[in-house]
């Protein structure tokens, strides 16, 4: 089929092939301009600005593909990359999907801390993160550990109410689940969010790989930081500098009227109201706040 030679000249790039993490993927790859069609029978989308082709697959999957150079590329949670061992670049940090991988017990149980089921039974989807942590909690390696880890698929928040587990270890998010269940976390075994991930062995040129990264990179700095813009008094202008220093340094030019000065910088999204609340302290006037679309260091 026409499509197998198309792939052939084109980046590989893995995606989660369904749920928040595929939304969340699309959504940053639209806004990075890596633009594509898929149709509901196929889980490969050839893009249409750049020589890429999305495959879709389940984000269990994607460091394995990824990992054995079959993608060059991916988007999974770092806790699917760490339960797979598999040896590839962690690139970054994408900043959604975050959850917690948690040890969790019944509520009104006896178990208030890990080293309480040291022996105990826990079952997980996680099997490999699982029994790492419980073997440096017995100080042991995972051959040796009297903890027995069992491996269950789904509905993994069940297995105590059910009594086959003494407890579990599962992704927690909002922690509305666990406690719908009756449980309550005892101890994180891992933090985790989307990462892009790479081959060590890619197929497709360093550059390309290079210009996705530095899109997404783009984008992800545009979601993290606002543009402000203000007139200052010269007397207070140092004041006002530390409160905003830019993320590199801001940009000042003279105003007309004599004594001040128009100053931009880029500031922290996440301080922008305590921020724009001390400049309008120290005397700022005009000032304004726009959103960044795209970004490039």
């Amino acid at each position: 089929m026409d499509l197998v030679n198309h792939l052939t000249d084109r980046l590989l790039f893995a995606i989660p092939k369904k749920g928040r993490l595929y939304e969340k993927s699309v959504e940053l790859l639209k806004i990075s301009d890596i633009k594509f069609y898929r149709s509901n029978r196929l889980d490969i989308a050839l893009c249409t600005s750049m020589p890429i082709a999305l495959i879709f697959l389940p984000a269990a999957d994607i460091p394995t593909f990824v990992g054995e150079g079959k993608c060059d590329l991916g988007i999974t949670g770092l806790d699917q990359v760490r339960e797979s061992e598999v040896d590839v670049e962690v690139c970054m940090d994408l900043n959604y999907g975050i959850c917690r991988l948690q040890v969790q017990v019944p509520e009104t149980g006896d178990y208030k801390e890990p080293k309480q089921l040291i022996g105990k039974t826990i079952f997980t989807s996680f099997t490999t993160l699982t029994e790492i942590y419980f073997a440096e909690l017995e100080g042991v390696s995972v051959d040796k550990m009297s903890t027995k880890v069992k491996y269950i698929g789904g509905s993994v928040e069940a297995a105590c109410a059910l009594g086959v587990a003494d407890a579990i270890v599962d992704l927690v998010e909002s922690g509305e689940t666990m406690r719908a269940a009756g449980l309550t976390a005892i101890a994180t075994v891992l933090d985790t969010s989307a990462h892009l991930i790479a081959s060590k062995n890619p197929k497709s040129s360093i550059e390309l790989i290079n210009t996705i990264k530095s899109r997404l990179e783009g984008v992800l700095t545009a979601q993290k930081y606002v543009y402000c813009m203000y007139n200052a008094p010269k007397a207070k202008l140092d004041d006002m500098l530390r409160i905003a220093s830019g993320r590199r340094a801001p940009t000042i030019s003279n105003l007309a009227e004599d004594g001040w000065v128009a100053v931009s910088s880029m500031i922290l999204r996440s301080s922008c109201g305590l921020i724009l609340d001390e400049l309008k302290k120290y005397g700022a006037q005009d000032i304004m706040v726009v959103e960044l679309a795209n970004f490039r260091a």
